[in-house]
């Protein structure tokens, strides 16, 4: 049964190839022409180039495979114009599908995020089945995301054989980006970090997080959503893991959201004009007001995603960074 895998070049979609390619799969890989595709060397995968943007090539790509894993995504804090977000990650999605039941494609998993997610307004830890709207996300990316997934969702309610999985926030190898929270390791890694605003957030190890894709593929109920992570931490707990791997002391200066936020306004101005990535990004102070905490328990209980405990996964991307030349 061969399988069609959409962003295999980047972090998720490269843990779930790896784990399809040890399983023996059949895989064929959609790619930009300018995609870096280190994360591919040395698997033996078909590659084809295309874009989600141009739904004959999707139709092209995903002749002849059974199966789709659409990992693909737009994931940053910030761009010039906002409006890839939307191209990539709504309109992506919607040509995809399409394209998915033009070809007759038999079982899809769509790879959404942990911000679709609703978190309850008193406190506590949000499922699968807590209430969210659209102006409760944050930022283009969350936003996206959140209408490319109420998409699919009506799609799975139309007949299309899909499962919807909701990583919280991997770590480990391959981050070639690198994304938000690889960057966060690489800047304590380097000493960038004297000081921080104090958050929570759910961690999983990458390769736990594609397990979970080949397990929905197998065992998910069509139109579900399950949320792979796997354990609640704050910020502080995170740098404290980080340096007793790294020996890099942990910032003691907790500083207060509110006092950082001008200077994310500041830094966004600023990098609307140049160009360049803020490097106080404004989406990430304003989404640390939100204790990003999850209940797991149902991607564990009907899929079985593995849980390796969370120093490990840091640890793989500690060693990653440092052998890549990261650090």
């Amino acid at each position: 049964m061969k399988a069609l895998v959409t962003g295999a070049t980047g972090f998720i979609g490269g843990a779930v190839v790896r784990a399809l390619v040890n399983r023996g799969s059949d895989i064929r890989v959609l790619t930009r022409g300018e995609s870096d595709v280190q994360n591919l060397v040395g698997l033996t995968v078909e590659r084809v180039e295309g874009d989600l943007r141009d739904e004959a090539s999707l139709r092209k790509a995903l002749t002849g495979c059974q199966q789709l894993y659409h990992v693909a995504a737009h994931y940053a804090l910030w761009a010039k114009d906002p409006s890839i977000f939307y191209d990539v990650n709504v309109t992506g999605t919607k040509n995809l599908m399409a394209a998915a039941q033009a070809v007759g494609t038999a079982r899809i998993v769509y790879c959404s995020t942990i911000g679709a997610i609703g978190l309850p307004p008193g406190g506590g830890l949000g499922t699968e089945e807590t209430p969210v709207s659209l102006n409760q996300m944050t930022g283009h990316y969350k936003r996206s995301k959140y209408l490319a997934e109420q998409e699919v969702l009506k799609l799975a309610k139309a007949g299309l054989p899909v499962v919807i999985v909701n990583p919280s926030a991997p770590v480990g190898a391959g981050d070639v980006k690198p994304t938000p929270t690889g960057q966060m390791i690489v800047d304590f890694m380097k000493g960038r970090m004297p000081a921080y605003i104090e958050t929570g957030m759910n961690i999983v190890d990458v390769d736990d997080v594609a397990a979970g894709h080949l397990l929905a593929m197998e065992k998910g109920r069509i139109g579900e959503r399950y949320i792979l992570g796997n354990k609640n931490l704050m910020l502080r707990e995170v740098f404290e893991i980080l340096s007793h791997l790294t020996g890099v002391k942990t910032p003691t200066v907790k500083l207060p959201r509110l006092a950082i936020l001008p200077l994310a306004y500041l830094n966004q101005w600023i990098a609307n004009f140049t160009g360049q990535p803020p490097r106080i990004p404004l989406e990430g102070v304003k989404m640390a007001r939100y204790k990003m905490h999850y209940d797991c328990s149902k991607a564990i209980r009907e899929l079985g995603i593995p849980q390796t405990p969370t120093e490990v996964a840091f640890e793989k991307a500690v060693r990653w960074f440092r052998d890549h030349k990261y650090v």
